[in-house]
């Protein structure tokens, strides 16, 4: 269990470092105010119109960097201040989740399978850790019996695909900034500092998602070792 906490100690500082970091860099940039003086909305708005797209809404949602897009209702979701702000920052975020309404569009295959995934996924990450941590207390309890070895597989198989989930949406995100770069230079949205520093807040906010992806894949390394090793 040390080795455990351990590795949770040093997965968790990492994701403290980057989602620190990720909120200077988005403080930082949105100082930087647009010379063009759109808005967040009307980024988006002009982006998802560009490319076609004239049945997704773009609305206000409460909380910081809370932003995102929702595929069911067709919705992008934009926090007050980038919906409402003319900085590179809000410029960033904006496109970024337009550029999920349009892998929506024109189904693009990553996001289509984030997409099934999630109902599944919401309901057994939460019980995946107590069935491992369950299922090897009951087989120590009962001298390493298979209901406990059975019922800490179980938790494994529902981690392993979070995990699975956690490096799909990898693709999903990166393609998603790709895609609002892309428009946002071939437009001429920004000026070379704004786009700049359009692509440095993208990059940081894309290593969250890279080490959540790890830290899953470490724990369902170390919990796979405690639970197929005992079987040893």
């Amino acid at each position: 269990m040390i080795g455990y906490y351990i590795g949770i100690g040093i997965i968790s500082l990492v994701s403290w470092l980057v989602s620190q970091q990720l909120k200077r860099k988005f403080n930082y940039y949105s100082k930087i105010q647009l010379n063009n003086g759109l808005s967040g909305r009307e980024i988006a708005e002009k982006m998802l119109h560009d490319n076609g797209i004239y049945d997704v809404k773009v609305i206000s949602t409460p909380g910081r960097l809370t932003d995102h897009y929702n595929p069911i209702d067709k919705t992008v979701n934009l926090s007050e201040s980038v919906y409402q702000q003319r900085n590179a920052s809000a410029a960033a975020v904006a496109s970024h989740e337009v550029g999920h309404a349009v892998q929506h569009a024109q189904a693009y295959q990553w996001l289509q399978m984030r997409s099934k995934l999630v109902p599944t996924v919401s309901i057994t990450s939460k019980f995946s850790i107590w069935l491992v941590i369950g299922g090897i207390a009951l087989g120590a309890a009962s001298g390493n019996s298979a209901i406990g070895s059975t019922v800490a597989i179980a938790g494994l198989a529902m981690m392993a695909l979070a995990t699975v989930f956690s490096f799909i949406t990898l693709p999903v995100e990166y393609d998603a900034s790709n895609r609002a770069l892309a428009w946002l230079k071939t437009n001429n949205m920004l000026t070379n500092t704004e786009q700049d520093g359009a692509k440095d807040a993208l990059k940081w906010a894309a290593r969250t998602y890279l080490v959540a992806a790890l830290g899953s894949l470490a724990m369902l390394f170390y919990w796979g070792l405690r639970v197929l090793g005992s079987r040893d």
